[in-house]
C-alpha cells in the first residue's frame, strides 16, 4: 500500500487532470436514489473531490477523506472543507453515515484486509444506510505502475460484502468512464447494512 500511496502523492496532478472530468453521474444517481436526501455521505477514498463535491451541490452533508496526502490537499481545496489523510485501515467511529461513496478505492486494499475494511466502513453507516464500491473486473492482485490493484468477480464481489453484513441491493457491470480505456469492465455494487443485524 505505502508504493500506491506515494504513486498518487507523486502524480497527483495528472491523476487529477484525467480524472476530474470524467462523468460519473450515472452511478452517483443510482446510489444516491438509496440515500436520504440532505444525509450524510462519506466519500471513501475521494481522489481529486470530484464526487464530493458533486455531492455537496446536491445538498448533503459531505465527508471525505484519502490516503494521499497530495490528493487531500487538492480535494480540500476543491471542496472548501478538510480532508483527512487516512486509510481503510485506520477507520473507527459510530454509525453516522447514510451513505458511503468509495468509488475504484477499495481495488488498492490488499486482499487480506479488504474483509476488515468492509467492517469498519459498515460500522460507520447508519441502519439502513448504504455502500457504493467498485472494482476492476477479474480475479487477480496485481502491481501496476507501482499501485496495487484487487480485482474482483460478481460472485466474489457479492459474498464479501455479504460477509461483512450487508446485503446487496444492485450489482451491475459498467464500462470505463475514461474514453482512454472504454473497454475496461467494472464491477459496481450498492450494498446496504441492515436495521438490526451486526456485521459478521
Amino acid at each position: 500500500m505505502n508504493s500506491t500511496v506515494e504513486y498518487y502523492n507523486q502524480n497527483a496532478e495528472s491523476f487529477i487532470r484525467t480524472t476530474l472530468p470524467i462523468d460519473m453521474s450515472s452511478s452517483r444517481d443510482r446510489f444516491l436514489r438509496h440515500v436520504l436526501p440532505g444525509g450524510r455521505v462519506l466519500d471513501a477514498g475521494c481522489g481529486s473531490g470530484r464526487d464530493a463535491l458533486a455531492f455537496q451541490k446536491a445538498g448533503y452533508q459531505t465527508d471525505a477523506f484519502d490516503a494521499s496526502e497530495e490528493m487531500c490537499r487538492h480535494a480540500s481545496e476543491l471542496l472548501g472543507l478538510p480532508v483527512a489523510c487516512r486509510r481503510f485501515e485506520e477507520l473507527s467511529g459510530e454509525a453516522e453515515y447514510d451513505g458511503i461513496w468509495a468509488c475504484a478505492s477499495l481495488i488498492h486494499v490488499y486482499s487480506s484486509d479488504l474483509p476488515d475494511a468492509l467492517r469498519r466502513l459498515y460500522a460507520l453507516l447508519k441502519p439502513g444506510g448504504v455502500i457504493y464500491a467498485s472494482f476492476k473486473e477479474g480475479s487477480t492482485e496485481r502491481m501496476q505502475d507501482g499501485r496495487y490493484f484487487h480485482d474482483l468477480t460478481e460472485e466474489a464481489c457479492r459474498g464479501l460484502f455479504q460477509n461483512a453484513g450487508f446485503s446487496t441491493e444492485e450489482l451491475y457491470i459498467s464500462f470505463d468512464a475514461n474514453p482512454s480505456r472504454a473497454d475496461v469492465r467494472w464491477i459496481n455494487i450498492i450494498a446496504k447494512k441492515g436495521t438490526s443485524q451486526a456485521a459478521g
